[in-house]
């Protein structure tokens, strides 16, 4: 398994990379868009949308970025710079991530009405294309971000490897434990740290600690919340698309929580 992970790894992260600092903004919130409508298509596959449900699903999903993108584009809109839709958009999300989902994982609600599902969707795969669309911008900054994720991921899966003892949520995801969350905290502690230093000494240090922080817990919401959605759809993963990794949804789950809020901060 971890062989595999690594060898997908090994491919896809050079041309993700070439992706993002070599496509000119439009081209890069086209894949972009094209990579969300593959998540979007996992999360009907679990919401049990037939093919008409799918269909009005995707098709939403698509016109609602469109729309946010044709604004961005509007005259007078200077390149990255933050407008009051995009952070009413980024300020749902987050709503979303810090209230709703919580509570839903804590009821462990098995929510079955699928307008309700397809809205969640909406709400979860939208904002994630917009703030991944806005900092491109700054292809640094977006690298910095995502790679809070990352190895927080990574730290998470390594530290409860060889540590964990108490399980996190295990009627939800019995692989996790507290000790996994302390060595992703501690781990990003340490990046957010050498981050300031050395690269964007002019915030201030509280502003990075405490957004990549922030980044993190809501990173592990957006994990325990899509392994939910599989337990409830009875599957291990939500695609098959990477070896050894899963779905699109299983590779973005905590970034779909993680990227507006940090959008929020950081644009």
């Amino acid at each position: 398994m971890l062989k595999s992970r690594l060898l997908t790894v090994a491919v896809v992260l050079p041309l993700f990379l070439a992706a993002l600092f070599m496509l000119p903004n439009v081209w890069w919130s086209a894949v972009m868009l094209l990579l969300l409508l593959v998540a979007a298509h996992e999360w009907s596959r679990l919401s049990g949308f037939g093919r008409a449900g799918e269909a009005a699903f995707l098709t939403v999903v698509a016109l609602g970025c469109a729309l946010l993108w044709m604004t961005g584009m509007a005259p007078g809109r200077a390149g990255s710079a933050p407008v009051a839709m995009d952070r009413a958009v980024y300020a749902v999300s987050v709503g979303f991530w810090c209230v709703i989902a919580p509570c839903w994982l804590w009821l462990k609600l098995a929510v079955r009405n699928r307008a309700l599902l397809g809205l969640a969707g909406v709400v979860v795969l939208v904002p994630t294309w917009l703030a991944l669309s806005r900092l491109q911008h700054d292809a640094v900054l977006l690298l910095l971000l995502l790679g809070v994720v990352w190895i927080a991921d990574t730290a998470a899966y390594f530290t409860g490897r060889s540590l964990g003892r108490h399980k996190l949520a295990p009627a939800i995801s019995p692989g996790k434990t507290w000790e996994g969350v302390g060595g992703a905290f501690a781990a990003v502690g340490v990046y957010a740290v050498i981050v300031h230093v050395w690269v964007l000494p002019t915030l201030e240090v509280s502003v990075v600690v405490l957004g990549f922080l922030g980044m993190t817990a809501l990173s592990i919401v957006g994990d325990l919340f899509e392994s939910w959605l599989k337990r409830r759809a009875g599957v291990k993963d939500s695609g098959e698309l990477f070896p050894g990794h899963g779905g699109m949804l299983d590779r973005i789950d905590g970034l779909t929580a993680a990227l507006p809020v940090a959008a929020l901060v950081f644009i």
